[in-house]
């Protein structure tokens, strides 16, 4: 065996230049090659001597015994007589001889190798050849693994707001979660924020993730794709801010490194976008060698083998260039300068280096815009599901009963829990609990646990400044110029900046406390924030930091107009920030005049809801509506516009925490619609806020909203004094039976429910028609098309009579033919103000219709 505590370097070294035929000072192809030798690993020279094992078999069986025998002795290898008087056939020899050397150790066997290596100038043999450079290619492979590793393997998370500012790192196998790959063209259609879109969307991957969504592992991105009919060689990978792209190649990378993956590819190039945009013009060849100079010496061959070449490019939406992949001005020499987006082009249209394989990340909002059906595969990632989301809060804190504790009170706070599918926000949020959860007063800490995304972030750029010790006013300088640079960046859709932008907003690139907030990348030099999410807060926060009612208003009228969402945000931290409470987590480091800001603020909002359209004071009780021609679409498309932007104020006030704020806002409201609305949990969450600061509303429109069963049990609690609530057409399943039944409870006062084009029959239907059985001035019902059981109808009679000025019954679509249906056709000719009874489509019999 080879042996670790073998002799080192230098004593082989010298131990070479002993012998009689020395390596030559001048043979510096051999001494390189002997320094090569030298430098392996233990492991690495053990398992390259058993990887050649049978070719050097071969040749060694092939070879002048003597030469290769005298060669050896000159290199101090004794006691090799022994094999020259052996009479033994020569392939029984070679085998006993290399097991000689292996077992000698490492000295020998490199001895062997540099024999080898001299010897071949005098006695050609293409097995040699061959053997030795692919020796020294794979030199430069373990060469090119090494470096690789060294830059992978390790997870740096930047500056978390502790006692000290360091960086952290944590090697993969302790803080890497695995992330949740899906395969998808949806980003394709998005046209609102990223993180809002895909925050409101996870609820519904959890639900479909089995059937409807393809799990792709990251060992499967490049084997056969069911949608393309091939092995792709071209993957793109798309994902919000701050979901894992780049960790996830650089995880890849990683594996590859180590063996763990995709071992069929020889070489892999990373590479970001960003820091391509140095490069105006440059070949194919002189960007791989400027990051990874070590490899010139066998550039050329590598080049020659594409198929086992994988290009990585992360972060396509940083890059300056244009990337039009329907191009037909390709290029194909990887030694011809071109535009960097022109040479990626070329790699992903397969003109350049026909055979190799490429992947690619992007954010969605750079992807809307381009053609990238020549991407063979597309994903997503999805970020966390549940358990990924525990098993980061485990990873994060050291102790398992302070992980448990911070992972509860975010489950219970929806607003948090919501985007936690985020890697980056399980961060900052970890990294604030892990703050709060160390103060030692009670009342202190709960006033540092955060409740909304504001709070959130106030209390992490709050923590962030109290562990810095320069004069506040330098500090509030500071977060006035970096405020205002965040806020044309949210603009503008900019997230990278560099030093004529620092320059241009006057923001001191010398201070300590930048390094906090902004992240620097070399060559060339730019900067971004930590997160996406934090240069939102900064372009809001900056309003109360350095106050101008102009900038103020034209700002909030910009972000509102904005179709492609980039404003939402900015808006919401806004609100948020207008709680004095909140805004106090930063007192210091605010304008004089942030309490007029607020003002500004608030009134922005009151007149925004204002503006969503006329509110419809009464429910009406029947009657279709009206074919719609093209004025009608129009209304009809306007009207939808004006529930979505009722939507967002709402969370706009949720951000608030502010329930005077929410009853004087809607204090003309006796109904809310957003009936056609899709609603997802969150949602639910922020409208059973606003119900609960407004008694004052009796109706709530939520038909065809899509709202599922976490969604109901969210908003559940907030609704209360309701005299009308229409849930039809949202396919709720039996289990949404429960929180319906509370919801009831707590309306006795209840006059209208429809529940149409729902799925309710199941075991808690029971619990749903207990709970009506106790209303008592009901006089609209809408049950049908819920594939109501026969079984139904005594409950629902003991409904009917309860409830005897009941106008209006649907119970269409269901399945009541049976010996029950006598109890409820009793029940309804009790009834008293009977205008429509809807029953068909129950299966009935010719004796039943008869009867009804």
């Amino acid at each position: 065996m080879i042996n670790g505590d073998e002799k080192i370097v230098d004593l082989m070294g010298a131990t070479i230049a002993q012998g009689g035929q020395q390596v030559d000072a001048a043979d510096t192809e051999t001494r390189k090659f002997f320094q090569q030798l030298c430098h392996y690993p233990h492991h690495v020279l053990r398992t390259t001597y058993e990887y050649f094992h049978e070719d050097l078999l071969y040749i060694v069986e092939n070879w002048r015994n003597q030469s290769l025998l005298h060669e050896l002795s000159s290199r101090n290898i004794s006691d090799l007589e022994k094999y020259r008087d052996l009479e033994r056939n020569r392939k029984t020899w070679a085998r006993y001889f290399l097991q000689e050397i292996f077992g000698r150790g490492r000295e020998a066997v490199i001895s062997l190798w540099v024999s080898l290596h001299v010897l071949r100038k005098d006695y050609g043999s293409p097995s040699l050849d061959a053997v030795l450079e692919e020796l020294i290619y794979r030199e430069i492979q373990n060469h090119h693994k090494k470096h690789l590793y060294e830059k992978t393997e390790n997870l740096i998370e930047n500056k978390p707001p502790r006692c000290n500012q360091e960086e952290e790192s944590f090697p993969f196998c302790t803080r890497y979660v695995t992330l949740i790959i899906v395969s998808t063209h949806h980003f394709r259609e998005r046209s609102e924020n990223e993180l809002i879109a895909t925050g409101a969307r996870h609820e519904k991957y959890v639900r479909i993730k089995h059937h409807e969504l393809q799990r792709i592992s990251p060992n499967k991105m490049f084997r056969w794709c069911h949608r393309s009919r091939l092995v792709p060689h071209m993957v793109l990978v798309s994902g919000v801010p701050g979901v894992g792209k780049t960790t996830l190649m650089q995880k890849i990378v990683y594996d590859w490194v180590k063996g763990d993956l995709y071992q069929r590819f020889s070489f892999v190039f990373f590479f970001k976008f960003r820091e391509l945009n140095q490069w105006d013009k440059v070949s194919l060849e002189i960007l791989i060698l400027h990051h990874y100079p070590y490899l010139w010496p066998q550039l050329e061959n590598i080049l020659q083998d594409p198929e086992k070449l994988l290009f990585i490019f992360d972060g396509l939406d940083e890059s300056n260039q244009t990337m039009d992949f329907t191009s037909r001005h390709l290029c194909s020499d990887p030694k011809q300068p071109e535009r960097c987006g022109h040479i990626v082009v070329s790699l992903v249209r397969k003109s350049l280096l026909n055979g190799c394989s490429v992947l690619m990340t992007s954010r969605p909002t750079r992807l809307a815009s381009m053609d990238c059906n020549v991407f063979q595969r597309m994903v997503e990632i999805s970020g966390f599901f549940t358990e990924e989301r525990k098993i980061y809060f485990d990873n994060f804190f050291r102790d398992p009963e302070l992980a448990e504790k911070a992972f509860t009170y975010v489950r219970q706070n929806d607003t948090l829990y919501t985007f936690c599918y985020l890697p980056s926000y399980c961060w900052i949020i970890c990294t604030v609990l892990s703050r709060s959860f160390q103060t030692t007063s009670s009342d202190q800490q709960v006033s540092l646990l955060p409740r909304t995304v504001t709070q959130l972030f106030a209390i992490f750029v709050a923590n962030i400044l109290s562990n810095h010790s320069p004069e506040k006013s330098g500090a509030q300088k500071l977060l006035q110029s970096i405020g205002w640079m965040a806020e044309h960046g949210v603009m503008n859709h900019t997230i990278i900046f560099d030093d004529r932008d620092l320059e241009s907003f006057h923001v001191d690139n010398k201070s300590k406390l930048l390094s906090s907030f902004l992240m620097e990348s070399e060559e060339p030099v730019s900067y971004s924030f930590l997160h996406l999410t934090v240069q939102e807060f900064f372009s809001a926060f900056v309003h109360y930091a350095d106050y101008s009612p102009e900038k103020l208003q034209k700002s909030l009228e910009k972000a509102k107009s904005y179709p492609d969402g980039r404003g939402e945000m900015f808006l919401r931290f806004l609100c948020g920030l207008s709680d004095a409470t909140t805004r106090s987590l930063l007192t210091g480091y605010l304008d004089t005049q942030a309490a007029q800001a607020s003002r500004e603020v608030i009134m922005w909002l009151k007149n925004f809801i204002t503006g969503g359209g006329e509110e419809e004071e009464e429910e009406k009780e029947g009657g279709e509506r009206l074919e719609a021609g093209e004025e009608e679409e129009e209304e009809r498309l306007e009207e939808s516009e004006n529930k979505k932007q009722l939507l967002r104020a709402f969370f706009y006030l949720f951000e608030t925490r502010n329930k005077v704020l929410v009853q004087e806002s809607l204090q003309s409201h006796r109904t809310l619609d957003l009936s056609d609305v899709p609603l997802s949990a969150l949602d639910c969450t922020v409208l059973s806020f606003i119900m609960e600061c407004c008694s004052h509303i009796e109706g709530l429109r939520l038909s065809g909203c899509s709202i599922d069963p976490e969604g109901l049990e969210r908003l559940a609690p907030g609704l209360h004094n309701l005299r009308y609530l229409r849930l039809g057409n949202n396919n709720l399943p039996d289990s949404s039976c429960v929180p319906l039944a509370s919801v009831i409870r707590n309306n006795p006062d209840l006059k209208i429910l429809v529940l149409s084009g729902n799925s309710l029959p199941g075991p808690d239907l029971s619990v749903l028609l207990e709970a009506l059985s106790g209303l008592r001035r009901l006089e609209m019902l809408h049950l049908g098309s819920n594939d109501l059981p026969d079984t139904s109808c005594v409950p629902l009679a003991s409904v009917i009579r309860n409830n005897p000025d009941l106008k209006i019954l649907v119970l269409s679509g269901n399945r009541l033919a049976g010996p029950d249906l006598s109890v409820l056709l009793e029940a309804l000719s009790g009834l008293r103000r009977l205008e429509g009874l809807y029953l068909r489509d129950n299966g009935f019999s010719k004796e039943e219709k008869e009867e009804i």
